[in-house]
């Protein structure tokens, strides 16, 4: 046994078999005298250290290996008391390793001989790939639990600068030092597209500390938006849907990744050493992407922090592609919707109107709601409120075509229950897939009545002079396009002077709410037949619809002129 003194030799490994052990195992060995120097080394320890047995003789662990700490203190305590340790040694050696930094569990114990204490012997079994394993079962778990929260952080809403807002706020601080979120423009107007090859991203969110923001503050610049060049780290990121990392990078890569010098220079100050972008992706193409920044002594980003990075921009991708389809139908349908009602159309002289459209504030999309007032022979008004069921942009277009519809058949001058009857015919002909709910409100002031028909629909609010809110139930018939149709009307006296109030359900239908008790909470309002209709319509939304109503509100409000 190589460097072993003639007394430890003699006493402690004169035995062949105990050599052959020795010498033969794969386990690193080694002997240290008082001082901690090495007395010996097996061939395992040879082996994993990539330095020569001599090397270490009359030596401690740090003049050979500097890199490699040991357990000083644990192996004094070993010859101190005599009892056993485990430890870890943990390191570089001079032999390579794709571990990078390499462990060993090691246990240590005393060597005497005959009652002296000699020195210590320790033996050990590397856990390298294992402390890997773990750390890499550690990491997955962290970044797990990291997209878990950002399932509930990012994504919240459906409007677009919110959800970058809330992805640039999680990933600052918990992914890196800064955190900006850009998101391709598609639609430009004329006067300030961009120029031919370049693709526009809208500066949508940047999430920084107090100071980082404030020497950052000039990255807005005059302009919301960067024009980004085909060659563009970006743009290469979204086309190709790779991230793109910079660690500790040059002024040269700051200059490339940041598209202009004055860019770069201000990165620099802020002391920002490395850089990410990683892509926002959907099915076949990114809607944008995230730039992560790390400053100071903050570390760069490793390969765990990419994988983090592009799990959480997949998710909020998800989002922000969900917000802007929903925004641009949303603005599509509430656009017809404003287009149709505010068709030529209007009742005679001897009735006044006023309505009013509230679209929902939440998810639901804007619906199917509508109003019309029709001048008919006769000095005759015909009302009309419907609500076609569902939301969004088909829903309005079938909206169009029962207002197409009932306008139609009211020019025949049926009677309004036959109005209602031939529409649900011809809906039913033409294929519209949506029913819809449906008051026919027929004023006839040389008369001095009201006729109303109701397919499916709430009832009308009466005011008359000098009286409050009554409901006036007609009979309800199927709604329109069931097929189904048979319907009655009623005729009621109204005075001159008397309003006639028309409204969908979003007014008075509450989730957890009875309808009965919003009737009843309506017709209990302080409405009044005499002072503006406009006021009228104020007095209902403010009571019934204060906030954010949960579905579109409509409303039409009529009265019967005084001479």
């Amino acid at each position: 046994m190589t460097g072993l003194s003639a007394d430890l030799t003699g006493n402690v490994c004169d035995c062949g078999f105990l050599r052959g052990i020795v010498e033969e195992t794969l386990a690193p060995v080694a002997i240290l005298d008082e001082q901690l120097r090495y007395l010996y080394v097996n061939p395992a320890f040879v082996r994993v250290s990539g330095v020569p047995a001599s090397t270490f003789l009359g030596r401690t662990l740090g003049d050979v290996l500097p890199d490699v700490q040991g357990p000083t203190d644990i192996v004094l305590k070993v010859m101190e008391d005599g009892r056993p340790r485990e430890a870890t040694v943990t390191g570089t050696t001079r032999v390579p390793s794709s571990v990078g930094r390499r462990l060993w569990r090691a246990v240590f114990h005393r060597l005497e001989i005959q009652g002296q204490v000699v020195g210590v012997c320790g033996i050990g079994v590397e856990v390298s790939n294992l402390r890997r394993y773990l750390d890499d079962l550690e990491n997955a778990h962290q970044r797990l639990a990291m997209l878990d929260t950002a399932a509930t952080r990012v994504g919240t809403t459906l409007d677009v600068e919110v959800t970058c807002t809330e992805l640039a706020d999680f990933l600052a601080p918990s992914m890196a030092d800064v955190a900006a979120v850009g998101i391709v423009e598609e639609e430009h107007d004329g006067a300030s597209s961009p120029a031919p090859g370049m693709l526009r991203l809208r500066k949508m969110a940047l999430a920084a500390p107090e100071e980082l923001r404030w020497r950052l503050r000039l990255l807005g610049g005059p302009e919301g938006y960067l024009d980004l060049p085909r060659d563009s780290v970006a743009r290469r990121c979204m086309d190709s849907g790779r991230p793109w990392r910079g660690n500790l990078a040059s002024d040269e890569v700051f200059q490339k990744a940041t598209i202009d010098p004055k860019r770069a220079r201000i990165f620099r100050a802020a002391g920002i050493h490395s850089l990410l972008f990683v892509p926002l992706p959907t099915a076949g193409r990114s809607v944008g992407v995230v730039i992560l920044g790390r400053a100071g002594a903050s570390a760069p980003f490793s390969d765990d922090d990419i994988a983090t990075a592009q799990g959480l921009a997949g998710r909020a991708a998800t989002s922000i592609d969900s917000a802007r389809r929903y925004t641009y139908e949303h603005t599509m349908a509430l656009e017809l919707q404003r287009a149709l009602l505010s068709e030529p159309g209007g009742p005679h002289p001897d009735v006044e109107v006023a309505t009013r459209y509230l679209p929902s504030g939440r998810s639901a999309l804007v619906g199917g709601d509508w109003y019309d007032s029709i001048a008919l022979p006769g000095g005759r008004t015909l009302l009309v409120m419907g609500d076609v069921m569902g939301h969004g942009f088909r829903a309005s277009v079938a909206m169009s075509q029962y207002r197409s519809l009932l306008r139609t058949v009211a020019a025949s001058g049926m009677p309004v229950e036959k109005i209602l009857g031939e529409t649900d015919r011809r809906v039913a002909h033409i294929g519209v897939d949506r029913v819809a709910t449906c008051l026919l409100a027929l004023m006839d002031p040389q008369a001095g009545t009201c006729t109303v028909a109701s397919a499916g629909h709430l009832p009308p609010v009466v005011i008359q002079p000098g009286s409050g809110p009554q409901l006036l139930w007609a009979p309800a018939g199927p709604p329109i396009g069931t097929e189904l149709g048979d319907y009655e009307s009623i005729t009621v006296r109204i005075e001159p002077g008397a309003v006639l109030l028309l409204y969908t359900d979003g007014l008075v239908e509450q989730r957890g709410t009875d309808i009965d008790v919003s009737l009843r909470a309506l017709v209990d309002e302080s409405l009044s037949a005499d002072g503006p209709l406009e006021d009228l319509l104020d007095t209902l939304l403010d009571g019934l619809a204060n906030g954010v109503p949960e579905d579109d509100v409509a409303l039409l409000a009529a009265r019967r002129r005084r001479h």
